[in-house]
């Protein structure tokens, strides 16, 4: 049964048991990626054919970011761009990057901090595949890199791809703990020049948000992490890992924000991050529209108000002194 108060994406099951991620996760480390891939297909048919919920939202998706007449062929290219990039997980996070052409776009910017020794905030989001970031080890041996991830959310695969790279792993920032510890541990982390890297598209239960156009359409964002970079003063840069077929995928980072320059008043900051939220709505529309199949937010994304989803962001000065949980997964 599912539980009240939580959004819909978070009361969405975790497709698959743990014999069948265990098997394809198999095939791929002993039969390799073309024997792996293979496995995609019938994935694929499973969610035409059963999960209801989410081929019924990759169309509407669909037919609002790429093609107003979107049928099922295009929904299963959809799911089935989906499970290639879960599949590819096995290899990047296994270290096996030979088997991948992985274009990085926009990497000055981010080496420019990491030579300066700054840690930096890497804000990502549910558009293609964040474990492409494995290729920044393979260019700057001993790079220090922690992700924000909700252990709790997807426990199977979770438990699986933590057993490929386990250092990676041990690095993991729960974000299901509370929020004051999960702040704690960035704010360590940044000053230790790590990368700290985290999804920001969707809101946890109870977290401020702010409705920001999208797609011809108010969609709510958190606030969070837009809050958490401010207070303490950590340059942003935008993430997104594109998955563009075969083996091919684009890396792109984009310098976004340094709370380090000028910092807005008290009584103006509520209106500052608002305005951030939506200047990467737009960023994130960019980037969606070039690549709409890599949209792997299987649920309305523009139906998040209901009573049961995350609330609405609190008048100016309301919400100054909450810290609310930063969970992304």
């Amino acid at each position: 049964m599912a539980e009240a108060g939580l959004p819909e994406w978070k009361r969405r099951p975790e497709g698959g048991g743990r014999f069948g991620v265990w098997l394809i996760g198999a095939i791929a480390r002993y039969g390799g990626r073309t024997v792996a891939r293979l496995c995609l297909y019938p994935i694929t048919l499973y969610f035409l054919l059963v999960r209801g919920p989410e081929r019924r939202a990759s169309r509407a998706w669909l037919r609002r970011a790429a093609d107003p007449s979107a049928g099922w062929r295009a929904v299963a290219r959809h799911i089935h761009t989906f499970a290639a990039t879960i599949l590819d997980r096995v290899f990047l996070l296994g270290g096996r990057l030979h088997h991948f052409d992985i274009r990085v776009h926009g990497l000055p910017a981010l080496e420019a901090l990491l030579d300066a020794g700054r840690g930096a905030l890497l804000f990502g989001s549910h558009l293609g595949s964040f474990d492409a970031l494995r290729v920044l080890s393979r260019r700057r041996p001993g790079l220090k890199l922690r992700i924000v991830l909700d252990r709790g959310q997807n426990p199977v695969l979770t438990s699986v791809f933590d057993a490929l790279d386990p250092d990676l792993a041990a690095g993991v920032i729960d974000g299901g703990q509370p929020g004051p510890a999960i702040a704690l541990q960035i704010q360590q982390a940044l000053q230790e020049g790590a990368l700290v890297a985290l999804l920001v598209d969707r809101a946890q239960p109870h977290e401020d948000t702010v409705a920001v156009p999208f797609f011809g359409a108010p969609a709510r964002l958190p606030l969070t992490p837009w809050r958490l970079a401010l207070a303490l003063r950590a340059p942003v840069l935008l993430c997104f890992g594109l998955y563009r077929g075969g083996n091919r995928y684009e890396l792109h980072f984009e310098p976004f924000a340094d709370p380090r320059g000028e910092v807005p008043p008290r009584d103006r900051r509520d209106a500052h991050v608002r305005a951030q939220a939506a200047a990467y709505a737009a960023r994130l529309e960019h980037h969606a529209r070039g690549a709409p199949y890599n949209w792997f937010n299987f649920y309305d994304f523009w139906n998040e108000e209901s009573d049961d989803a995350a609330p609405h962001s609190a008048p100016p000065g309301a919400a100054a002194g909450r810290r609310a949980a930063v969970r992304r997964g």
